[in-house]
């Protein structure tokens, strides 16, 4: 059977772009699509190499060198270690899939060895499981209109976040970045050390996994939040409509 090289280039396009949208579902990243189609094509250069004498080891290097490279592309700089390591396994589980398809021309030898790796990432994945109920589930994009405008961001539901304006008891989103806005608000906060006026907007819309919400304000923080790269900590209030 004849292989043709733009065959197999196609092949590892879609191939590395499923995992690339893979990682970026799983992780809810937020990233255009251009990008994970840029990466992916990148990825797919090394449909190329393979007509070159290197060696192995040579290889080995270079995949991973590649694969840093269209992690930075589609996603930037932030949670890189992380972006990274659910790429490499949905890589695995992936391509596990291809070998398993296979298994009935394998020897019994080799099938023992995979069960043992196999264990050995499933061991893994176990304990990336507890860490991605406990980091990433309450995670979310949300977007946001504002005069025309529009931001989208990550979000971060937090069950903390109990703040809501004085009157009619509206839920508050808390930016670590200004929109910049000529009618600004003060609402009155009050934590275990501080105490003061948060200066917030009223949204046209706050979309979430299509759900609109616009009975809210937008407060913005002093300071950069510590959240893996999340800029924006949603309200206690909207737990049962989003979870």
């Amino acid at each position: 059977m004849k292989l043709y090289v733009e065959e197999i280039f196609l092949f590892n396009f879609l191939l590395d772009y499923m995992i690339l949208y893979g990682t970026k579902r799983l992780l809810k990243r937020v990233c255009h699509h251009s990008k994970l189609i840029l990466s992916a094509l990148i990825g797919a250069m090394t449909t190329f190499i393979l007509f070159f004498n290197i060696s192995t080891l040579f290889l080995f290097f270079l995949k991973i060198i590649l694969s840093i490279v269209m992690i930075q592309i589609a996603f930037g700089k932030q949670n890189r270690k992380e972006n990274l390591f659910y790429f490499y396994m949905i890589s695995i589980s992936i391509g596990g899939v291809f070998y398993l398809s296979n298994l009935w021309i394998l020897k019994h030898t080799r099938f023992l060895l995979l069960l043992g790796i196999g264990y050995f990432v499933c061991k893994i994945l176990q304990k990336e499981k507890r860490h991605y109920t406990n980091h990433v589930t309450y995670r979310y994009i949300v977007e946001i209109e504002y005069q025309k405008q529009k931001y989208k961001i990550e979000g971060f539901l937090d069950t903390g976040n109990q703040l809501v304006s004085p009157f009619k008891k509206e839920p508050v989103i808390l930016i670590d970045f200004l929109i910049p806005s000529k009618k600004i608000l003060y609402i009155p906060f009050q934590t275990l050390n501080e105490r003061g006026v948060l200066p917030c907007i009223r949204p046209d819309k706050v979309r979430i996994n299509k759900k609109e919400f616009s009975n809210c304000f937008i407060g913005f923080a002093k300071e950069k939040f510590q959240l893996e790269g999340a800029n924006c900590i949603l309200p206690n209030a909207w737990k049962e409509d989003l979870c």
